[in-house]
């Protein structure tokens, strides 16, 4: 396996997928990465040269905030929000979805397993 970065990427898929495995780098950085190095797309990553990799590695450093530089700005940004009590800041403190989503039905992921409420009854019951 190829050595960009810190970073294991697959040596079997094509160099154009395998630079996503870098995190913060996604299809259309790829794109422009490749592109402005003139590197071929499809060339199997196993089958780069070292000098392809470093000037990758060198291009990909010198122009992109990536891996723990990236996480630790994000976990920055979420910080800030929550410092200055913003509604998105309590959100991400409270574990509800950010960005708008609804929560009568649905954002399990961020929410979590149910938790049965003791003693709720279903509208039919209530109307009764």
């Amino acid at each position: 396996m190829p050595r960009v970065l810190g970073v294991d990427i697959p040596a079997e898929k094509k160099i154009g997928v395998s630079l996503r495995y870098i995190y913060g780098i996604g299809p259309s950085n790829t794109a422009d990465i490749l592109e402005h190095l003139g590197i071929n797309w499809h060339v199997r990553a196993k089958d780069l040269t070292d000098d392809e990799l470093s000037r990758i590695a060198s291009y990909i450093e010198k122009n992109y905030v990536i891996e723990g530089g990236l996480r630790r700005q994000v976990a920055q940004n979420i910080t800030r929000l929550k410092e200055i009590g913003s509604y998105r800041g309590a959100r991400h403190r409270r574990g509800l979805p950010v960005r708008g989503q609804r929560t009568r039905t649905n954002s399990r992921t961020r929410k979590g397993p149910r938790r049965t409420v003791a003693g709720k009854k279903g509208v039919k019951e209530m109307r009764g």
